[in-house]
């Protein structure tokens, strides 16, 4: 069988894009591709107008994005449309819990080596009476990815400062844990029994919202959010870019959550990280001795921990099929992945196309300019209602041809490597395209792209693709296979008669 054939191939791709990886060359330029909650809160340093909010920090979401050559809600774009409406003034409740927790917020902020100049700021707050701060990893992801360039800083409310020392991040969860020169009152604390939650409860959220100063914002908390691949607990109130990793706390005080991010297309739909994960956290840095020496290689591990869980759970049971035209396609329809589908028909056209397309509602991020860990799902069916064969095979090579695999001079992944085979499984025969692109920065992770094309009628064509972002290469095989082996003819349902 020519799958097989095509895997075997596949060898000398992995080994060319392992090759190139070892051209290693920090972060990128091009957003990545997959929808999702962006930070939002980490805001770049600015002069003028609302910044823009690159290495975000307190993430913008925006819906998924369909198309998997298009980046996911394009973190650094999507966070410079944050919204910078003044937050509203709070209320007596909201005032005293301000004034007794004012002491123990701080700013987090990013800072270049050469000059020191403010490069992104973000939101923290002390534990207890210690020097332990908990912020998003967001917010520190330049010093901790490149700790030769940049470097972090703390600012509290009466204006003090000092530097900062990183402990321990949790990039899937999006939260970090530094160490300053300067203790708590004892306001926050994260004991082992936290505070239990119910619908409709008010929380109050703390930062610095744009840079402006320090403020808190009151909304209602109202529920976990089961569509990100983790949980997060939704918050119907403003969070505004540089409130990321600042505390959400009841009205009592107790840390609830952290903030996160919030949705560009919704009012006052935002998000906190669950205050279970800060603990979890927490307990680690207790736990380890000192700090690692390098945080690209935890970063990596827990991306490739991330991979594989994600894997392992799409395909824990087989892939939904869904009829288009003579074809069945695989889709996944999940709380975490989500299908849409449309149709161009049209009188004034020769043919018709329909598609369907099936992505994850969030990806991790890792750095301003890098997302990943996502899977993406598209088929399209073309089909001629006025065009003669040769015509049709024209248009359906030029759509085929019009995808995109990714660039050479993408400094975040090596260019793409390419394999493209005729194959048979089953029963549908297919022109297909493998490409893998290794992460330069993160050993062991790649993308995979798989586009496939019918090619047994004449005036009709199914081109399916599969992006898998941030993956092993095994587990990039694995989906790849079962993908392509899912493509096939739909059933024919028996002629009725009787017998003559």
């Amino acid at each position: 069988m020519k799958v097989i054939k095509l895997a075997r191939i596949l060898a000398v791709t992995w080994a060319c894009a392992a090759g190139a990886a070892s051209a290693a060359d920090p972060a990128a330029t091009q957003p990545a591709a997959a929808p999702a909650p962006v930070p939002h809160g980490a805001k770049p340093a600015a002069k003028a107008a609302p910044p823009a909010t690159a290495p975000n920090s307190a993430h913008t979401t925006t819906p998924a994005a369909t198309a998997p050559a298009a980046g996911p809600a394009a973190g650094a774009e999507a966070a410079a449309n944050a919204d910078s409406a003044p937050l509203p003034p709070p209320s007596s409740a909201a005032q005293h819990l301000y004034a007794s927790a004012k002491h123990d917020i701080l700013q987090v902020r990013s800072l270049l080596k050469s000059g020191r100049t403010q490069s992104s700021v973000g939101s923290g707050f002390l534990i207890g009476t210690s020097n332990l701060v908990v912020t998003n990893y967001h917010v520190v992801s330049q010093f901790a990815l490149d700790p030769d360039t940049y470097v972090g800083e703390w600012v509290d409310t009466s204006g003090q400062r000092g530097n900062v020392e990183l402990l321990a991040v949790d990039v899937l969860h999006d939260l970090a844990v530094l160490r300053v020169n300067r203790n708590g009152t004892g306001f926050f604390k994260m004991p082992e029994q936290l505070a239990r939650l119910t619908q409709g409860q008010y929380l109050y959220s703390m930062g610095n919202p744009l840079d402006l100063g320090f403020a808190i914002s009151e909304g209602a908390y109202n529920g976990v959010i089961a569509r990100s691949f983790y949980d997060q607990l939704m918050f119907t109130g403003p969070i505004n870019s540089g409130m990321s990793g600042g505390p959400s706390v009841t009205a009592d005080g107790s840390v609830a959550g952290v903030n996160v991010s919030k949705r560009l297309d919704g009012e006052l739909v935002s998000f906190l990280v669950p205050a279970r994960y800060a603990q979890d956290l927490l307990k680690k840095v207790e736990a380890q001795q000192k700090a690692p020496s390098d945080f690209t290689a935890v970063v990596a591990g827990q991306l490739l921990a991330h991979q594989s869980a994600m894997v392992n759970q799409l395909l824990a049971s087989p892939l939904s099929l869904k009829p288009m035209g003579p074809y069945q396609v695989p889709v996944r329809e999940s709380e975490q992945m989500r299908c849409w589908g449309r149709s161009n028909v049209k009188a004034d056209k020769p043919f018709t196309v329909d598609d369907a397309s099936c992505a994850m509602e969030s990806a991790i991020f890792v750095s301003g300019s890098l997302q990943t860990g996502q899977i993406s799902i598209r088929h399209q069916f073309l089909r001629s209602t006025g065009l003669d064969k040769l015509r049709f095979a024209q248009l359906s090579s030029a759509s085929f041809k019009n995808e995109h695999f990714g660039s050479n001079k993408d400094t975040r992944l090596t260019g793409p490597n390419c394999t493209e085979d005729f194959v048979k499984n089953k029963d549908l025969p297919l022109r297909a395209v493998l490409c893998v692109r290794a992460y330069r920065k993160f050993a062991g992770l790649y993308d995979f792209a798989l586009l496939t094309a019918s090619t047994d009628q004449g005036l009709m064509s199914l081109q399916s693709r599969l992006d898998a972002r941030g993956v092993s290469y095994e587990n990039g095989l694995r989906l790849s296979r079962v993908f392509l082996e899912s493509l096939s003819l739909a059933q024919q349902k028996p002629k009725k008669g009787g017998a003559k």
